[in-house]
């Protein structure tokens, strides 16, 4: 026992003071690493504190079914609202199957669904049945794979709405977009009463001369058939053949026959122009609803500009260059429109011009029918083509335009998939309307 304190003894008197200040040192730097571990220590659960506290507030604040599952379909965690949709508390469902919360069929579905995801790790949307507290109800389901650090899948995240939810706010939708529709449907419709109200001199004039020349050859025959039944009558009361080739001499029954087939033409024709006419009025007061035909785009024009130019008090100065026939596809109704409005805002714009001609260009570029309405008018300065087509915006003085007319012309040519735009002109405004080609 001396021997081995005299041996320590020995052994301090050796080590130097340099060893010393080294061991303490060493001991120094480990306690500033200690205590330095110990603070990011205490930083890292803080965080994790302050990152379970706001995991918590989010599972409790989402509004849909939100469920954490793992790999065999256990129920990990749930999220507040589980309570509200399904009336049960979540903590009575962790940690159990989601069978607890499924009929027979849905848990059979997802667990098909749970399966394929965990090993193709891609998120599967479908529709399955929960048991809620008032029974099962539909449910929109997103179900997306939960990765590991490793990028394996360690189970899924279920989130479900209510179907019913989603099909009234669908049906609200629908109520919505169908109140828009007939909004724009009455739109078109005022504006094209308006354009119809500027027609109707000129359609009392053009239906007041076929019905006048049919109304004077009615009275012609009249007069033709009184001959011939003073004839018949002769010839009933037993008259003698040389009576009767006086009388039909007298009669002039030969140029009679032949005035009256000229008569019986000529009402003809004129029921034929106001049948024409009354089909012309037709297709231009259909309000273009119902599904997307094919339509004689030329045709088309030809009715709208002619009646356009028949509402006017003057000659309307209108020149076309058109094909014999362009086949488009659209609304035959709603397309006579835009043109009817275009033609008009032509002619409104040369009436102050020197020499006004307003061209009507038919044509096709590529998959797309076209129709250009230019005007060498006053033309349209760059800031007002801005506007142009903006609703209830109008150059025009109050009482001769609604500012509707261009707005609702563009959004008709975009329900078309086609287009209407002011293009550049060296004079006046030019229009063009395109619209896909039909026939296909």
């Amino acid at each position: 026992m001396t021997n081995t304190i005299a041996n320590t003894d020995s052994l301090a008197a050796n080590v130097s003071d340099e060893a010393w200040v080294d061991v303490l040192k060493a001991m120094d730097q480990t306690y500033n690493e200690l205590v330095e571990y110990q603070s990011q220590l205490e930083e890292r659960n803080a965080e994790l504190d302050e990152m379970r506290g706001f995991m918590s507030s989010v599972m409790a604040s989402v509004s849909d079914v939100l469920i954490v599952v793992s790999r065999d379909g256990m129920i990990e965690q749930a999220a507040g609202s589980f309570a509200a949709q399904l009336g049960r508390d979540p903590e009575t469902v962790t940690g159990q199957s989601l069978a607890s919360i499924t009929g027979e069929e849905a848990f059979s579905t997802l667990s098909t669904a749970l399966s394929q995801v965990i090993t193709t790790r891609r998120p599967m949307r479908f529709e399955v049945e929960l048991d809620t507290a008032g029974g099962a109800e539909p449910f929109d389901v997103s179900l997306a794979p939960r990765l590991g650090e490793r990028g394996k899948s360690v189970g899924a995240v279920l989130i479900g709405r209510p179907v019913g939810e989603l099909r009234r706010a669908y049906s609200e939708l629908e109520e919505s977009h169908q109140a828009l529709q007939e909004a724009q449907s009455h739109l078109v419709r005022n504006e094209k009463l308006a354009s119809l109200g500027r027609l109707l001199a000129g359609v009392a004039h053009e239906l007041n001369n076929p019905i006048s020349f049919v109304y004077a050859n009615t009275h012609a025959l009249e007069k033709y058939v009184g001959r011939f039944v003073t004839y018949f009558e002769q010839v009933q009361a037993g008259a003698s053949r040389d009576q009767l080739i006086a009388l039909r001499k007298d009669l002039r029954l030969d140029r009679e026959l032949s005035n009256m087939r000229m008569a019986i033409d000529g009402a003809r024709d004129g029921a034929e122009r106001v049948r024409d006419i009354v089909e012309d009025l037709r297709r231009l007061s259909s309000d273009g609803t119902g599904e997307m035909t094919d339509f004689d785009l030329v045709e088309t024009t030809r009715v709208a500009t002619h009646w356009v130019a028949r509402g006017t008090k003057k000659e309307a100065p209108i020149r076309t260059e058109a094909p014999l026939s362009l086949i488009a596809r659209g609304r035959n109704g709603h397309i006579q429109q835009v043109i009817m409005n275009l033609v008009q805002n032509a002619l409104d714009a040369i009436e102050p011009a020197e020499n006004p001609e307003v061209l009507i260009r038919i044509g096709e570029d590529g998959d797309m029918a076209f129709i250009e309405v230019a005007d060498n008018g006053a033309g349209i300065t760059e800031e007002i083509a801005q506007s142009i087509f903006d609703p209830f915006f109008t150059t025009k003085p109050v009482g001769k335009g609604t500012g509707l007319g261009l707005s609702i012309s563009h959004k008709i040519a975009e329900e078309h998939g086609g287009s209407l735009r002011l293009i550049p002109s060296d004079q006046g405004a030019t229009f063009r309307l395109s619209l896909p080609k039909g026939g296909a």
